[in-house]
């Protein structure tokens, strides 16, 4: 079975997605430094990065039999090491998609959307942000899209990835155009136009990470 075929990833598997994406927004953490400093507080990259090497910290050496458990702890490590709007929102990115979510011991497409379905409802409750406000919901509802899509399809795993994506980059893009109504860009008015959201930045990197761990499954 190649990349191409695979259908669900087993729970050892999901972690080792999540601690490989993780990775990715450590790498990068000078990137999205660069997009938060055009338009707000330059501390992104480096929040994100604690986040992460706080998820890391908790799952590596644990072992994990739910899909559930793998999304809580990552979450709850980001919420209790971030602080700040970014740590909770980002922290329900995880936590929220599972809090209703029965066990599951696999991921596949359905599960994988009825997550990050369930996130982007939970982040939009408690943010109040909406697709256009220029925040990390530009990338991620567009995402969630894809994902709906994938079931439909019925897509395999690295199919419906690349579709959220390739979505969610088509987001970042976007947020360019619109007007801050939240943080510290909202006071810039216009003069935050042209410059991308660093939170959907993120969701991007996320989404791409997963995709880039599934693809390289078997190679």
């Amino acid at each position: 079975m190649t990349a191409t075929d695979v259908k669900k990833l087993d729970a050892a598997q999901t972690k080792a997605m999540i601690l490989y994406a993780g990775e990715k927004i450590r790498e990068n953490k000078p990137l999205l430094t660069k997009v938060d400093s055009a338009i707000g507080d330059g501390d992104h990259g480096i929040g994100m990065s604690v986040g992460f090497e706080k998820v890391e910290e908790n799952l590596k050496d644990q072992e994990f039999t739910t899909i559930n458990d793998i999304f809580k702890k990552t979450g709850m490590s980001m919420v209790q090491s971030m602080g700040g709007a970014s740590g909770v929102i980002f922290g329900t990115m995880f936590l929220g998609g599972v809090k209703d979510l029965d066990s599951k011991s696999e991921l596949d497409v359905p599960v994988l959307s009825e997550i990050f379905s369930a996130s982007l409802d939970a982040i939009k409750q408690r943010g109040k942000a909406s697709l256009g406000d220029k925040t990390m919901i530009d990338a991620l509802e567009p995402a969630v899209n894809g994902l709906k899509e994938s079931v439909t399809d019925s897509a395999t795993l690295l199919e419906a990835l690349k579709k959220a994506e390739e979505n969610a980059a088509d987001g970042v893009e976007k947020s360019k155009n619109y007007i801050a109504k939240f943080g510290r860009a909202k006071s810039l008015g216009e003069r935050a136009l042209g410059n991308q959201d660093a939170g959907a930045t993120s969701v991007w990197i996320i989404f791409k990470s997963m995709r880039e761990w599934v693809e390289q499954l078997n190679k």
